[in-house]
């Protein structure tokens, strides 16, 4: 009555037979209400028989975890009657029938306990079906204990071990027979509908097991060893547990972060190129990264400029409207990734622009999108590599430069460096710059070589000594009557020579001959932030014994930051054959003084010199503003003026000082 009432027709329709399922066996339809209330009354039945079936490999704990989870989810969908095949009904002695929902629960339990036995996952692209590993159920779950049924006798133990050998089918087969009391067509029914693998070798797999079938299989199978549902509690390994529950904390609070990062706003690397995430949200600093709002100056305004700086030099070159190349630019300005390689003259802060900075160049020079940029204080230099068609390339080889310019003008600033390639450089020239020329400072006699400007204010690539591991050449360009020399950073360093009151531009004979022997010496100022170079000679003076006549020269270096100077006096003996420019002799350095600047505009040194005839003199002299020179220690003397001469010993160490027309005490150049 419980199968005709399960699946009687609506009464506005006519009755019809039960459909047959694929097997051609006739079939009855379960409705979800009849398969619960056969689960909630037989739950401790379904799961003592899945946990009998499942593999006894899972252990004791999973395995009642799995049985229980294989049980709950055995419902079918609501809305969706489930089909069962009309099995012959099982009696068993003093039992009724069994029903149609325990029928159908009973076979969603051994389907998913059988399946146990090796897990597959189906994969519809592949149209296969493919072996994974055994994963936990998903409910229900018990955290910090281990559940296990309560232990048994001998007997127990002796099935349990009989039973661990056989297969999954032949473990079902043995259940069926034993605990639910079937014949062997019911057990062979329930694999068949079970979807069990080689049913007959497991009906006879199941007749071998010990205890026999009739003997006291039952009463262990019911034993509480089989039991999932009368449980024992034990903790789970403590110390271990502890260390699983920290490193999960640590992970979880990592992942925490990283979301937060990820889900800041503008991250990602797409249109911003090699820079990394960003670091904060406000307007001025979405201003400066906008390419829209990067400030440009009027092609003609510096003709009409009060002050001649960068601020008057105009955009140019053939990208100043790629917005997706001044993007990456200010991104990577504020932001440089890893990759990105960053340089800055010391004292430069490398920091993002305050506002949108200004766009002085863009464009390509020698295979790679160069950008060009001015805060007001600081020039930024960004390149990255362009591939055939001249479309640059963000990531890996992009390069950032920071150069500090502040104050600059019309006398410091007349180029600024656009690409290196080997040992040559271009340089972007001021908008009024006419004419440039290529000197060698260590060929004070030739003239300049012409260097071809285009219209964009790039020269062609010129000669650098920027990079140069010997002094066989010193490469120094004229602009517009000023000199400069690239010491390997943005901003080419201008070279002067004179009195430090009122240094000039090295025009004379004289001047040029000085700054040829001291060129050589000007490579242990790069990459220093240098801004100008002066070389000074502030005294001839006649050597002892027909030596000729040295001469004195003091070179300054100032730097952009103010901070930082370096100093060093030098001798120029007379050369010899065929060393005409050779470099003059160093005798004094100092770092970071005043010496041979405008606020101690004097210079004093000396040095041990050996004549021809191999007499040792020591030999000093000062600038015209000392009216005395005395030297102590290891040689003794003293004379009025401005130079010095007294015999001396090899290796002899003495203490110079001077005396000023103010009757100031000064000591010579450290």
């Amino acid at each position: 009555m419980e199968q005709q009432q399960a699946t009687a027709p609506r009464p506005d329709r006519p009755r019809r037979r039960p459909r047959p399922d694929a097997g051609g066996v006739p079939a009855a339809f379960v409705g979800v209400e009849q398969a619960e209330a056969a689960l909630v009354e037989h739950y401790p039945r379904l799961t003592r028989l899945a946990y009998l079936v499942l593999p006894p490999t899972l252990g004791r704990n999973r395995r009642v975890l799995r049985a229980h989870s294989i049980v709950q989810r055995s419902l079918p969908r609501r809305g969706a009657p489930a089909r069962l095949p009309l099995l012959p009904p099982q009696r068993r002695p003093g039992r009724p029938a069994t029903d149609p929902g325990y029928a159908f629960v009973r076979l969603q339990v051994l389907r998913a306990a059988l399946a146990a036995e090796r897990p597959r996952l189906r994969l519809p692209l592949l149209g296969r079906d493919v072996p994974v590993p055994p994963l936990p159920p998903l409910l229900p779950q018990v955290w910090g204990l281990r559940l296990f049924p309560r232990s048994g006798g001998v007997d127990e133990l002796s099935l349990a071990r009989a039973l661990s050998a056989l297969s999954a089918p032949a473990r079902a087969a043995y259940v069926l027979r034993v605990l639910e009391g079937s014949g062997d067509a019911d057990v062979r029914a329930a694999l068949e509908a079970a979807g069990a693998e080689d049913v007959p070798g497991a009906l006879t797999a199941a007749a071998g097991a010990a205890p026999p079938v009739g003997g006291r299989g039952r009463p262990l199978l019911e034993s509480a060893e089989f039991d999932p549902c009368s449980l024992q509690a034990r903790p789970t390994d403590l110390l271990r547990r502890r260390r699983s529950t920290r490193a999960t904390l640590a992970a979880g609070a990592a992942v925490l972060v990283c979301g937060a990062l990820l889900t800041l706003p503008g991250g990602g690397r797409g249109p911003d190129g090699a820079a990394a995430p960003p670091y904060a949200e406000n307007a001025a600093a979405q201003a400066a990264l906008d390419p829209a709002k990067v400030t440009r100056a009027a092609a003609g305004s510096w003709r009409n400029a009060t002050r001649r700086g960068l601020a008057a030099w105009p955009a140019r070159g053939d990208r100043t409207h790629d917005r997706a190349l001044l993007r990456r630019a200010l991104a990577v300005w504020a932001r440089p990734g890893p990759d990105v390689q960053v340089s800055a003259t010391p004292g430069t802060a490398g920091g993002p622009a305050a506002g949108p900075p200004q766009l002085l160049y863009a464009g390509v020079a020698d295979r790679a999108a160069v950008v060009l940029l001015y805060d007001g204080l600081r020039v930024v230099r960004y390149a990255e590599p362009v591939d055939a068609s001249g479309s640059g390339q963000d990531g890996p080889g992009a390069a950032l430069d920071f150069a500090r310019t502040d104050g600059a003008d019309d006398t410091s600033v007349s180029a600024l460096v656009l690409s290196r390639t080997d040992s040559n450089v271009r340089y972007l020239t001021a908008p009024w710059t006419g004419h440039a020329g290529l000197t060698d400072l260590l060929k004070p006699a030739d003239a300049a070589q012409p260097v071809p400007i285009g219209e964009d204010g790039a020269t062609g690539p010129v000669p650098s000594p920027a990079r140069a591991t010997t002094c066989t050449a010193w490469q120094a360009l004229r602009m517009d009557g000023h000199l400069f020399t690239d010491l390997g950073e943005l901003v080419p360093a201008r070279l002067t020579s004179g009195a430090p009151a009122r240094p000039g531009e090295p025009d004379g004979p004289q001047a040029r001959t000085a700054w040829a022997r001291t060129a050589c010496h000007l490579g242990e100022l790069r990459g220093q932030g240098v801004r100008a170079v002066n070389s000074w000679e502030f005294a001839q003076q006649p050597l002892p014994a027909g030596g000729g006549t040295a001469v004195w020269v003091c070179t300054r270096a100032e730097t952009w930051r103010g901070a930082g100077s370096r100093t060093f006096a030098q001798v120029q003996t007379p050369p010899t054959a065929g060393l005409r420019y050779a470099p003059g002799a160093v005798v004094a350095r100092s770092e970071g003084g005043p010496g041979c600047g405008p606020r101690e505009p004097w210079a004093l040194a000396g040095v041990l010199w050996k004549a021809s005839g191999g007499q040792w003199w020591l030999v000093a002299a000062g600038s015209g503003q000392l009216t005395e020179i005395s030297v102590g220690g290891g040689v003794m003397g003293r004379a009025a003026g401005s130079q010095l001469a007294v015999p001396a010993t090899a290796g002899a160490r003495a203490e110079l000082s001077g005396r000023l027309r103010s009757g100031e005490r000064v000591t010579g150049l450290r």
